[in-house]
């Protein structure tokens, strides 16, 4: 059925004046993830070491001016979020047509010192080959760094229908070329009460990034984490068009942080990659057959 205003209602929207009430700014921002070549030298009849890599921006411009930042930005009028994080990536980075998902709202009062600023935060996705990455806009510098991501200490307290778990995370971000550093460590809260669960985050220690970037990077990072033990879709869009199981193994390992049995993962990968006819030789190794992946797995 299709909804019709009255007149009266239409009589009260004229009137209306969103203007009386307070108006925060929203912005994108995105946490752009590949799995790159470590920044060393490869060895003969040895495979590259592989690393998840997180791209940042150094900000040109206060606030936070040269300290390293995700890429994103101010929506602007008639632009949805998604449309505002497609365009700031563009013009930020040179990437297009990423994969690109939500995974978080980031809205306490005090996380910007410009004012009253609400963050969309979206995950994206890319085959870094794809990309030459160059800075625009307010950045002055768009780079590729390492991410490791550490759990290091757990707290568990339950009482009845209530518990609290914290567990404190250490990120280590790091560019060789540029002789960049950049460390956080980030306490995640998970409290239940009757059953329900909140989580929320607070940095403890925040060295060279922007903002609460650091925050948005951890959780952006423990949502891909999350997808990629659930069903492993996601991970294909880190991957070139056609690979070798054992690649696509590798980079699933990477984000778990840990080794997956050879025979589980592929019986689990079966109904999402096609094979092809065609073969990968060089690294001294034997041909590997190629795949791809199954589209009408995605169609579903």
């Amino acid at each position: 059925m299709h909804y019709e205003m009255s007149a009266e209602e239409k009589q009260y929207l004229a009137n209306y004046d969103i203007r009386n009430f307070p108006q925060p700014s929203v912005t994108a921002d995105i946490a752009v993830f590949a799995v790159r070549e470590q920044e060393e030298e490869r060895e003969y009849r040895r495979d590259p070491s592989l690393a998840l890599s997180i791209l940042l921006i150094r900000r040109g411009n206060y606030p936070y001016k040269d300290c390293w930042a995700l890429p994103g930005g101010f929506l602007r009028p008639g632009e949805s979020a998604e449309e505002s994080a497609l365009r700031e990536l563009e013009e930020e980075t040179s990437i297009i047509n990423a994969y690109l998902r939500p995974f978080g709202i980031f809205s306490e009062t005090d996380r910007d010192p410009r004012g009253w600023i609400i963050s969309h935060g979206f995950l994206a996705l890319v085959d870094a080959g794809d990309y030459q990455v160059r800075a625009g806009t307010d950045a002055w510098d768009a780079r590729w760094f390492s991410l490791h991501v550490e759990a290091a200490d757990r707290e568990k307290q339950v009482n009845g229908t209530r518990a609290q778990i914290r567990c404190r995370y250490k990120m280590v971000l790091e560019n060789k070329e540029q002789n960049a550093l950049l460390q956080a460590e980030i306490e995640e809260i998970r409290q239940f009460e009757q059953h329900h669960e909140t989580v929320s985050y607070k940095i403890l220690e925040d060295d060279g990034f922007a903002f609460d970037h650091a925050r948005i990077l951890l959780q952006a990072f423990l949502e891909l984490q999350r997808q990629t033990e659930q069903e492993g879709k996601i991970v294909f869009d880190l991957m070139p068009e056609r690979f070798t199981l054992n690649m696509l193994q590798d980079v699933t390992e990477i984000i778990l942080g840990k080794k997956l049995l050879t025979p589980n993962f592929r019986r689990k990968m079966q109904p999402l990659v096609t094979e092809t006819d065609e073969t990968l030789t060089g690294s001294g190794h034997r041909p590997a057959r190629l795949f791809k992946r199954n589209l009408e797995a995605y169609y579903q």
